[in-house]
């Protein structure tokens, strides 16, 4: 069914049903940022596959809000339908919110669907419209109604995260989330993030692909803590853990009839960013709600000793496949034969042979080009360029391993280039190693971090429409919070010790060439002094950085020295795992410049 077609059989569904305008989010009942197929329906009504945005439809308009990492591919995927491109973040382009203050008129219709759409946000909306005449409706699930050949619902098995990988048990981290809930006063603490819940419970999921989680909720009090999971999704060993730890189990909507039983003598904790209208509206008006970001959320962003230390290894299992993958790359790029696709999918190959690996951590963007200019480009999605012996190739990938979750990008060099791609390339590079050697004080936030690795860039009047890093999971979701390294989102959240986040600061020029460097950091103490405890950033990341396109003029001495000294550790840990010519190769690599 072609978009349009969607557009009409959706307005009829409105106009039977007295609603003037729909929103179609993404999301999931768990707010979500990755879905499982079932719950796509912005992607299968306005054909933007991109993992995030917002489509509005009213009886003349058709809108689509995308973020910068997505203009370019939002535009070409809505091309021949209704829907026009709201940029968000961008002069000229109203917001959601805005738009809906300023068209929506006395006697409107508001229209999502409630349990997709999260508290805040509906709270957010319905503040819009205080002193006006305008409904907002939360129970019309319309998608539901026009998506005919939608795929089922996710179902997959769950699976233990043994403590050797998890560092701490189920009964420890439920102490220190009563503890919390405690000082603060709250007797229940609802759960509805998925990663939260299984990073509480030491399980994982294949409900999502990527993403190792399992659709449920959960309830925790000072007594009892309960999983709200598909039995049939369990098995027999993951029963036997949850019941060992103190966890009870009930079906998945049951979580449901639970809350409305709480009573005025209540009060709940939860994240209304994280937790459904329908749940939150299912608590009684009579329960004392205390808003907060998710006290898992904080307590799983700070990995410990053991966390860390397996991730140490997850990223020289990558390394190793990185390394073999690149080799092959040069060897195989003169056939002709080389797509984004085939290169996407030999990585993977070398992943595979890497030891205790489960799944991609994402779907690979392998882009030729100017499709790198696209953030968050992929094959699937693109024109499925053949790779040549010009310009650069980027390729942002990661692994799901029992030892933690990977991300990496890397963009090389596969022949000629411009001087102007060498100099987005050198200053890109430079970005990341100026904020990677920053110290700084306890209680920075990525705020102000952000700036540090966009200077660089900043003074040749080039930027990029996204933010410069992202937490990462424990084998839980590739991008994670509270924490985060970004100029374009206010965040309050301080960076602590064992905090992980990618630094991955970039050039997309449209039509032109795209590039990226990523590292994955941990926060670490660095010293303390009369001013204070000083922090620093431990890289995870051992993987080779291209210098061939490097404009050695334009770094400093400092940063030579970090990148030299970085080649001789990614030397010193890969080189074990491989083979005398994948030695030589990555020997040559690592050469000092």
């Amino acid at each position: 069914m072609k978009t349009n077609d969607k557009i009409k059989k959706l307005r009829k569904k409105m106009k039977e049903n007295g609603v003037n305008c729909y929103i179609v989010n993404t999301a999931d009942p768990h707010m979500s940022e990755y879905l499982h197929e079932y719950y796509q329906t912005r992607a299968f009504l306005t054909g933007f596959t991109g993992s995030q945005g917002t489509a509005l439809v009213s009886m003349d308009k058709a809108l689509l809000w995308a973020d910068g990492r997505y203009f370019i591919q939002a535009e070409n995927q809505i091309m021949d339908s209704e829907f026009s491109l709201m940029k968000m973040m961008t002069p000229g382009f109203p917001s959601l919110e805005e738009w809906l203050k300023e068209n929506l008129k006395d006697g409107t219709t508001l229209a999502f669907d409630g349990k997709n759409y999260s508290e805040e946000g509906f709270e957010r909306i319905e503040s819009l419209f205080k002193g006006k005449n305008i409904k907002i409706k939360t129970d019309f699930d319309f998608m539901t109604e026009i998506w005919e050949d939608r795929p089922s619902p996710p179902f997959g098995e769950t699976f233990v995260l043994e403590e050797k990988y998890a560092g701490k048990s189920v009964k420890d981290k439920l102490t220190e989330v009563r503890e919390r809930l405690k000082k603060d006063g709250a007797s229940h603490f609802v759960i509805g993030s998925l990663d939260d819940i299984a990073w509480l419970f030491n399980i994982r999921g294949r409900d999502v692909k990527n993403n190792p989680v399992i659709i449920s909720y959960a309830l925790v009090s000072m007594d009892v803590a309960v999983l709200y999971v598909d039995p049939k999704k369990l098995t027999d060993e993951v029963v036997k853990h949850l019941k060992d730890s103190g966890v009870k189990t009930k079906g998945y909507t049951k979580i449901f009839d639970d809350v409305k039983k709480l009573g005025k003598k209540d009060k709940v904790q939860l994240d209304k960013s994280r937790i459904n209208h329908n749940l939150y509206s299912s608590i009684p008006s009579d329960v004392k709600i205390i808003p907060k970001t998710d006290i898992t959320t904080i307590l799983k962003a700070n990995k410990n000793k053991t966390e860390i230390e397996n991730q140490k290894i997850a990223y020289i299992k990558d390394g190793v496949a990185l390394t073999k993958f690149f080799k092959w790359l040069e060897e195989n790029l003169s056939s002709g034969k080389v797509t984004e696709k085939v290169a996407s999918e030999k990585l993977l190959e070398f992943r595979k042979e890497g030891d205790l690996f489960i799944e991609d951590s994402f779907d690979t963007i392998s882009a030729y080009g100017p499709n790198a200019a696209m953030m968050h480009y992929s094959p699937d999605t693109g024109n499925n360029a053949t790779l040549q012996e010009k310009s650069y190739y980027l390729v942002d990938s990661g692994g799901q391993y029992f030892n933690g979750t990977t991300d990496i990008t890397r963009t090389v060099a596969l022949g000629e280039l411009t001087q102007e791609e060498k100099e987005d390339y050198t200053l890109t590079l430079k970005g990341l190693i100026d904020l990677t050697m920053t110290k700084f004080l306890k209680g920075t936030t990525g705020e102000q971090l952000d700036i540090i690795s966009r200077r660089p860039l900043w003074q040749r009047g080039v930027d990029y429409k996204c933010g410069t890093g992202h937490g990462i999971g424990f084998l839980l979701n590739v991008h994670e919070g509270p924490h985060r390294i970004a100029n374009v989102v206010r965040n309050p959240v301080a960076f602590e010790i064992g905090m992980v986040t990618s630094i991955e600061p970039g050039v997309y020029k449209e039509g032109k060439h795209g590039i990226r460097i990523e590292n994955v950091v941990a926060v670490k103490k660095e010293v303390e002094t009369e001013s204070g405890e000083f922090y620093a950033f431990d890289t995870l990341t051992m993987v080779y950085i291209d210098t061939k396109p490097i404009i050695k003029e334009l770094m400093d001495e400092e940063s030579i020295e970090w990148l030299n000294n970085y080649h001789k550790e990614v030397y010193e840990k890969l080189s074990p795992y491989l083979n005398d010519d994948e030695k030589a190769f990555l020997k040559e690599k690592t050469t000092e410049i």
